[in-house]
């Protein structure tokens, strides 16, 4: 699947309509690098998720947060929340560490199904495929051929494939791992894990033919 890029930092704060909400929590959620830390402490960073915590129509006042200190803080709390940890990091960004009534290679292999239908190959060098990251991406390529084609049947494929992978993959363990996150209470992280399971969920009701919003 495609590279990772920086969104444009107006993509923290662009409507849901316009902007590919999907590519923007992948690059949030990626591995640390000197690049993502300093898109996050941009000044216009915090009104972005402000507009898009009421945009998505998130219960309450948009919360008080915090960013680490520093890039160090920022990549060490990283490791220790999502990679690492005996027997697991506290906060796996991979489905199959959360659905344990499937074993785990029969998640990894219906994502897998999922990116076939769009003839993606998963580079299991950079991230599983059931990966936060890897769901994401696949999502926002979705997304992509959805707006790239002039066809209504094949749009109306596209958006029935985004809904069946949210509601069998992405919504079926991401609360669970938000859950655990806001309990955790790390900096930036449970705020941005919020934002995007609001996200998704709006994603879900919104984006099948017949209930669409916009």
């Amino acid at each position: 699947m495609a590279a990772e890029t920086a969104p444009k930092p107006k993509e923290a704060s662009g409507s849901e309509d316009s902007v590919d909400l999907y590519r923007v929590f992948s690059f949030l959620f990626g591995f640390p690098s000197r690049e993502r830390f300093a898109w996050m402490c941009r000044p216009d960073f915090s009104s972005g998720l402000a507009s898009l915590w009421n945009e998505l129509g998130c219960r309450g006042r948009f919360p008080r947060w915090r960013m680490f200190e520093s890039y160090d803080q920022y990549e060490s709390a990283y490791i220790a929340l999502f990679d690492v940890g005996v027997p697991a990091p506290p906060v796996p960004l991979l489905e199959s560490a959360w659905r344990k009534s499937q074993p785990a290679q029969q998640v990894v292999l219906d994502n897998v199904n999922f990116y076939e239908v769009l003839d993606l190959r998963c580079d299991m060098s950079r991230y599983p495929a059931d990966h936060l990251l890897t769901q994401l991406e696949f999502l926002a390529a979705v997304r992509y051929a959805q707006e790239s084609t002039d066809a209504e049947m094949n749009r109306d494929s596209l958006a029935r494939l985004e809904h069946d992978f949210l509601d069998r993959h992405l919504l079926a363990w991401f609360p669970a791992a938000r859950r655990k996150l806001c309990a955790l209470d790390p900096p930036v992280f449970a705020l941005l894990a919020t934002l995007l399971e609001a996200f998704l969920r709006m994603r879900l009701q919104t984006g099948l033919p017949g209930l669409r919003t916009h």
